[in-house]
């Protein structure tokens, strides 16, 4: 399952596709410093888009929910379920899959055209976050049983909102992202 995502938009080009939904994102302190990056794994610190009153608020969390015995939870299933709080959008613009039985695996890049910006369905609590997954849709399904949720921009708005206004979670129609494999 997903466990390595990048992010290397600046927090212009973050700030605009927000305005464009009319949903501006603000941030507490000073403008943060989004340095483009091209792997961001589990336990790492990234920023995390929460739903604020007059809008959505930007934040560094860490990625995974501490757990008593093994390693964080990086990923969470989403079918069946409604997440009345702690609802989030992960922005992105690429993720990875590995495919293979030994080391080193082949690694494959999925990113949408023209490193558009997306956002991963997530939740947070605390100073975490975690990401929601479902079946996989035509792209993912010849490499991995799992994909990540991605939300399609007009229901970002909804997603950040009250609990009864929680978008359907569904895997992403063929021709979402283009596929390349880096090794």
């Amino acid at each position: 399952m997903c466990n390595e995502y990048s992010f290397r938009q600046s927090l212009d080009q973050l700030a605009e596709a927000f305005s464009t939904l009319k949903l501006p994102l603000a941030w507490i302190g000073g403008a943060p410093n989004l340095e483009p990056r091209d792997s961001i794994r589990p336990t790492d610190p990234a920023p995390v888009v929460l739903g604020g009153d007059n809008g959505a608020v930007l934040q560094q969390l860490r990625w995974g929910f501490p757990r008593s015995r093994g390693g964080p939870v990086i990923n969470f299933r989403s079918e069946g379920r409604r997440f009345p709080v702690g609802r989030c959008l992960i922005p992105a613009d690429g993720f990875y899959e590995f495919t293979g039985a030994k080391a080193p695996k082949s690694k494959w890049r999925f990113s949408v055209p023209d490193r558009e910006l997306f956002c991963i369905a997530g939740l947070a609590r605390d100073d975490r976050f975690t990401m929601l997954t479902i079946e996989p849709g035509p792209d993912v399904a010849p490499y991995h049983d799992r994909q990540i949720v991605i939300l399609p921009r007009d229901q970002w708005a909804a997603w950040l909102g009250p609990a009864d206004a929680q978008p359907p979670l569904a895997p992403t129609p063929a021709g979402t992202f283009s596929v390349r494999r880096l090794r």
